[in-house]
C-alpha cells in the first residue's frame, strides 16, 4: 500500500487542498440517495390464506465469510416484482449496502442461484445472475470507506429485506426481511494472543492435536492486527499467525525504518511451537508487507514458500535494517501523481520509481538468496503501483540469477486489495501514507470472481509446498 514519506504530499499539494466526497459506481451513489425512512411493512390479517413472504438461507444461521450463502425467498405472488436489499454495519458504525433487482417465478419463489437481477433505471447494484451479489457489490454508504473484519470473534449481521415493486425503496412496501450471521472464526479454530518477547500477534490454531503447517499472515501500511484472513485460513488446516508491525501498542507508531530482527523473532516463534510442522513455514503477504516478506525470505532461515499479492520485490516506505545492512525505500515522484478535479481522488500508480530501470538497485530485495517456492497474484487492474509489470520483472530477476521461475496468476479486472471471498471490493479510500483518497483499481464483478479463485490458489499452493500434497489448481479466469 504505502509509498510515500510523511509530508512529501501535502508539501507538494499545499495546505489549501481538500478532498471532496463522492460515493463511487452507481450503485454506490444510488444507494446513498435511499438512506433515511426504513419502507412500511405489509400488515396480514389473521383470516389471509397466503402466508407472508419469507427470506430463507442456506445454512439457515450462520456461515463463513469465505463461504457461499444461498438467498431464496417464498410465498411471493407469481411474477411479483421485487427488489432485494442487503446491508451490514461493521465495528465502526459504518453501513454497506446493496440492492437488485427480480422477478419471481411461476410460483412465487425466488432463488438467487437460478434467478437473475434484472436491468433497471433505477440503480441496482448488479445484474445477472450473481448468486452471492448482494455480497460482493456491498457499497459504503459514506464515501471512502472499506469494509474490513475488525474482531473476527463476533460476525457481521447481514441483514436482506424485500421489497414490493422496482421503484423508489423509499416508498416500498416491506414484505419480508431475514437476519444471517457471516462468521469469520471457523468452529473449532483457537485463537490465541501472542505477546512473546517484542513479538505482537495472534496465533490461529486448527481443530486437533497437530502439528500444523504453519504461515505468518502479513498486511500493508494500515497497520494493526488484522486477523479475518488468518482465522479463516486456520479453518483450511494452517497454523496461521496474524503477525503486526506497526501501529500496535508498543510497536513503532510510523511507518519510517523497520528492523528485519523483529520478524526473525515471529519466524523463530513459529519454528518452535509444538503445534506447528516443520521443517519450513509459509509467508503470507499483501502490498507493503510483501516486500517484507522478501526480505524475510532472503536473509533467513527455514522459510519454504511465499506468497505475494500485489507485491513489490523493492523495498518500500520505510528503511529496512538487518544487522548492517541497510536497504533503502523506493524513491518516489509527486509530480506523476494525478488528481480527478471532480472527485479529489488520486491515482498513484505512476509515483513509484522503476526499480529494474537499472541493475543492481539499491532498493531491490536480493531475493536470489531465498530458498523456497514463490507465488505471484495479481490484480491487473491494480493502480496501487504496477503490479503485473513488477511480478514479470521479478520473475525475470529470479530466473537471471538461476532461480526456478515463480507461479504468477493474473486477474483481469481485478483491483489492489484482493481479499478473502465476498469482501466487497474497495475502489477508493484514503491512504494512510498519501494523507487523501486514492483509487485502488478494479471492476466489482471481475474483483469478485478474482478473489474466490485466488483464495483457492493461495491454498493449493501452500499445501503443496508445506505439506506435500498436490495440490495444483487450474485458474478458473
Amino acid at each position: 500500500m504505502g509509498l510515500f514519506a510523511h509530508g512529501l504530499l501535502g508539501s507538494a499539494l499545499g495546505s489549501g487542498w481538500r478532498a471532496k466526497p463522492l460515493l463511487l459506481g452507481s450503485a454506490a451513489s444510488s444507494l446513498a440517495g435511499h438512506a433515511g425512512p426504513r419502507p412500511r411493512r405489509v400488515a396480514f390479517s389473521a383470516g389471509s390464506m397466503a402466508p407472508p413472504p419469507r427470506v430463507r438461507f442456506s445454512p439457515a444461521v450462520r456461515s463463513l465469510f469465505d463461504k457461499p450463502l444461498a438467498i431464496s425467498v417464498e410465498a411471493l405472488r407469481p411474477q411479483q416484482a421485487v427488489t432485494l436489499r442487503a446491508s451490514l454495519e461493521d465495528e465502526a458504525g459504518e453501513v454497506f449496502e446493496s440492492r437488485a433487482f427480480y422477478r419471481a417465478d411461476d410460483e412465487g419463489r425466488l432463488d438467487l442461484s437460478r434467478s437473475p437481477a434484472l436491468e433497471s433505471s433505477g440503480g441496482g447494484s448488479f445484474s445477472g445472475l450473481e448468486p452471492m451479489g448482494l455480497l460482493w457489490s456491498l457499497a459504503p454508504r459514506k464515501p471512502f470507506r472499506r469494509l474490513v473484519k475488525r474482531d473476527v470473534q463476533r460476525p457481521f449481521l447481514l441483514e436482506v429485506e424485500v421489497l414490493d415493486g422496482h421503484g423508489d425503496p423509499r416508498s416500498a412496501s416491506l414484505l419480508a426481511k431475514g437476519v444471517h450471521e457471516r462468521v469469520f472464526l471457523p468452529e473449532g479454530v483457537r485463537r490465541i494472543p501472542v505477546r512473546e518477547g517484542r513479538v505482537r500477534a495472534t496465533l490461529f490454531l486448527p481443530p486437533g492435536d497437530g502439528p500444523f503447517p504453519g504461515i505468518i499472515d502479513l498486511y500493508g501500511t494500515g497497520g494493526g492486527l488484522p486477523e479475518y484472513r488468518a482465522s479463516l485460513l486456520s479453518g483450511y488446516g494452517f497454523a496461521m499467525l496474524a503477525l503486526a508491525y506497526y501501529k500496535y501498542e508498543d510497536l513503532p507508531k510510523e511507518m519510517k525504518e523497520f528492523h528485519l530482527e523483529y520478524f526473525e523473532e515471529a519466524l523463530h516463534y513459529m519454528l518452535k511451537h509444538p503445534k506447528v510442522k516443520g521443517p519450513g513455514i509459509g509467508l503470507l503477504g499483501h502490498s507493503k508487507a510483501v516486500d517484507l516478506c522478501f526480505a524475510m525470505a532472503s536473509f533467513l532461515k527455514g522459510i519454504t514458500v511465499t506468497v505475494s499479492i500485489n507485491g513489490s520485490l523493492a523495498n518500500v516506505a520505510a528503511t529496512l535494517r538487518y544487522k548492517d545492512i541497510a536497504i533503502p525505500p523506493l524513491g518516489t515522484d509527486v509530480k506523476r501523481l494525478k488528481i480527478d478535479k471532480k472527485t479529489g481522488i488520486a491515482d498513484i500508480i505512476d509515483v513509484l520509481d522503476n526499480p529494474f530501470e537499472h541493475p543492481g538497485h539499491p532498493s531491490l530485495i536480493p531475493l536470489e538468496k531465498a530458498e523456497g517456492h514463490f507465488l505471484f497474484i495479481v490484480g491487473k487492474d491494480d493502480h496501487n503501483w504496477k503490479s503485473e509489470f513488477l511480478a514479470a520483472e521479478a520473475s525475470k530477476y529470479l530466473q537471471a540469477h538461476g532461480r526456478e521461475k515463480p507461479q504468477i496468476i493474473c486477474y483481469p479486472g481485478a483491483g489492489h486489495y484482493i481479499e478473502p471471498p465476498y469482501l466487497p471490493m474497495c475502489p477508493a479510500s484514503m491512504h494512510l501514507l498519501v494523507g487523501m483518497p486514492v483509487t485502488w483499481g478494479g471492476e466489482p464483478r471481475a474483483h469478485a470472481a478474482a478473489q474466490v479463485d485466488a483464495w483457492q490458489q493461495i491454498q493449493a499452493f501452500f499445501h503443496k509446498h508445506l505439506i506435500g500434497e498436490p495440490g495444483k489448481r487450474k485458474n478458473k479466469l
